[in-house]
């Protein structure tokens, strides 16, 4: 009954309570919205329309299911994980962006983090037109006026400024990274509606399958686990210095190197980039002429579960060492080491240090994006083997590995919490 007496208490330090209170609240806010449809929009012919392609069966899990609803946040965070995605990328190609996010300490940083807002607005309008014009073409809704699709255009943008508004609050004011609880919000908000699915459509012929992909998602729990807490310890040791009377220094310890020091983050960005060529082909397929026909011959090539899944898989390894590369700083941790008088045994300090690191990130970091590379298209490969298709499974695993990593984070940061108020006993 460990846990038990963890949750008392997590419910006893008032501080804590509150942070954890003020998340669910933020969180029923945002299943409200998604409950919201946008005026004048008729959204009874939408399930038939996701059901058929498993993109955009895709992109509504990670909205919580807004997008089938057409609510005011249909669009979820995706514009502004975008805008994110973007404005690191060019930080690799301006290096005054790359000094402002880096070497201007925290008011850079809140500089940078402004742009990407303002970036985010015109992503959110371009994204909902593209996809209200969409429906159109497809029938699943119905012809819109100029006033209302002006209306739709704004009233989606707000609703992603808001969504991103609310994230940034939890990440303040609550516990936890705002932006992938909301993500995870909308995944658990859509497990009544799946289990719903699977007792309706029940298949005694296909037990073996349901239990293969059990035994999986019991697997990636697992995994998940396992990589997310996996360390690469390197030694440590600071040399003894005298200052007035006393001796400084002298003791040995190490410095931890996560095996996925990228987290869920990787996967986010690569579902973002992977829904855009799929839902630009199916856009401009009803186009006529060339146009038209390449866009169909994309969209074919996007259905195709295995150029699909060897792309995703791609992406995450590449963002998973694009995002570390942005986030963790060799060179940087080797000066601060220095400056503290602590070195690598058999290293010498500075330079040296900071490739030694780098030789070492780049192995461990092998490890974690193969990992979650594997993890998010094991259920497509699964899926091709037994024949058994739907969006369902096909996104299984990463639904399960966003699940878990934002669970493990999550209680990472409760524990933290928890022990900070025990040394302040002590």
């Amino acid at each position: 009954m460990k846990w038990l007496n963890k949750i008392i208490q997590i419910f006893k330090i008032k501080e804590l309570r509150n942070k954890i209170l003020f998340v669910f609240g933020v969180f029923v806010v945002f299943r409200l919205m998604a409950a919201i449809p946008m005026p004048g929009i008729d959204t009874e012919n939408l399930r038939a329309f996701f059901g058929q392609f498993q993109v955009f069966g895709l992109l509504n899990l990670f909205t919580g299911g807004t997008l089938s609803n057409l609510s005011i946040v249909m669009l979820g965070l995706g514009p502004y994980i975008t805008a994110v995605i973007i404005m690191q990328l060019l930080t690799m190609i301006f290096p005054p962006l790359e000094r402002m996010y880096k070497e201007e300490g925290e008011a850079g940083k809140q500089k940078f983090n402004q742009y990407g807002r303002i970036l985010a607005v015109p992503l959110a309008m371009l994204q909902a037109y593209a996809m209200l014009n969409l429906f159109q073409r497809q029938g699943a809704i119905g012809e819109l006026s100029v006033t209302l699709m002006l209306t739709s255009l704004v009233t989606v943008a707000a609703g992603c400024l808001f969504l991103m508004w609310l994230g940034e609050l939890i990440t303040e004011k609550g516990i936890g990274n705002g932006v992938s609880l909301l993500i995870f919000a909308g995944i658990i908000a859509q497990v009544p509606a799946s289990i719903r699915e699977i007792i309706v459509k029940w298949d005694p012929s296909q037990i073996p399958t349901y239990l293969l992909f059990f035994g999986m998602a019991v697997l990636i729990v697992a995994g998940v686990v396992m990589v997310n807490e996996a360390r690469r310890n390197i030694p440590v040791s600071y040399a003894k210095r005298v200052r007035g009377m006393k001796m400084y220094g002298g003791v040995s310890t190490y410095l931890p190197l996560n095996i996925n020091p990228a987290g869920v983050i990787p996967i986010i960005f690569a579902l973002s980039l992977m829904l855009f060529p799929g839902m630009v082909a199916n856009f401009l397929a009803g186009a006529g002429g060339t146009v038209g026909s390449i866009a169909q011959a994309v969209g074919a090539l996007f259905e195709n579960p295995w150029i699909y899944g060897g792309l995703y898989f791609f992406l995450v390894v590449l963002f998973t060492y694009f995002y570390t590369a942005v986030t963790f700083d060799p060179k940087a941790i080797a000066e601060n080491l220095q400056k503290m008088g602590g070195f690598v045994p058999g290293i010498r300090p500075g330079a040296s240090t900071a490739g030694f690191l780098y030789y070492i990130l780049n192995r461990v970091l092998l490890i974690g994006a193969l990992f979650l590379g594997t993890v998010a298209v094991l259920p497509s490969v699964i899926s091709g083997f037994t024949g058994v298709t739907g969006f369902s499974f096909l996104i299984g695993g990463t639904a399960l590995l966003i699940v878990v990593s934002v669970t493990l984070e999550t209680m990472r940061q409760i524990n933290a919490q928890l022990q900070m108020r025990e040394y302040e006993k002590f």
